[in-house]
């Protein structure tokens, strides 16, 4: 690859040089959207996720790059891995501003078939069950569920991401689960 590493651009960015942040926008945007889109389904809801992450990028440059320096080929790891943070919180943080507006997202369902009514019917009771389930939990086992079962985060990441041990997001993992089973069963 030639040119600077995703590391260096950010830290060019820090700096204000909107050049590098074109090419880092440039580089991993289309691998940001792809990541996003396994998560959530609504274009609307990645557009914006993206747009909040390159601003962030674009404010926050600065902390990435006061972290690292010349770390040499671990940086482009790291980057890519800040960037990727970042987004987990701006989806993260959409999926709880429909929370609380009680919009549910939408289900990507084939052409071809169409479901039958009483599927219909069950499907939406579930999904209020669910989301009744999900408000009765503590917030702080509801984020440590949303990061690893939305986000498709790793308890080790997120615990970096929650600033907790990766101890405690397991725990907490495992009590929402056994909440929601109670609460769905």
């Amino acid at each position: 690859m030639d040119g600077p590493d995703e590391g260096e651009l950010v830290r060019r960015v820090a700096r204000g040089d909107r050049r590098a942040f074109d090419e880092l926008y440039r580089r991993t945007a289309p691998w940001l959207e792809v990541r996003l889109r396994r998560r959530c389904a609504d274009p609307d809801v990645v557009a914006e996720v993206l747009q909040d992450t390159y601003l962030t990028v674009w404010r926050a440059a600065g902390s990435f790059s006061g972290a690292r320096t010349g770390s040499g080929g671990g940086a482009r790891g790291s980057a890519v891995g800040w960037l990727w943070t970042i987004a987990a919180h701006r989806l993260v943080d959409a999926f709880r501003r429909r929370a609380r507006t009680a919009q549910v997202p939408p289900v990507q369902l084939t052409p071809s078939t169409a479901p039958a009514a009483e599927d219909e019917v069950m499907a939406a009771r579930v999904g209020q069950e669910l989301e009744q389930a999900l408000l009765v939990l503590p917030p702080e086992v509801r984020a440590a569920l949303r990061a690893t079962v939305l986000d498709g985060l790793s308890p080790r990441e997120a615990a970096v991401l929650l600033g907790v041990p990766e101890n405690t997001v397991k725990s907490r993992v495992r009590r929402a689960r056994i909440a929601l089973r109670e609460a769905l069963s």
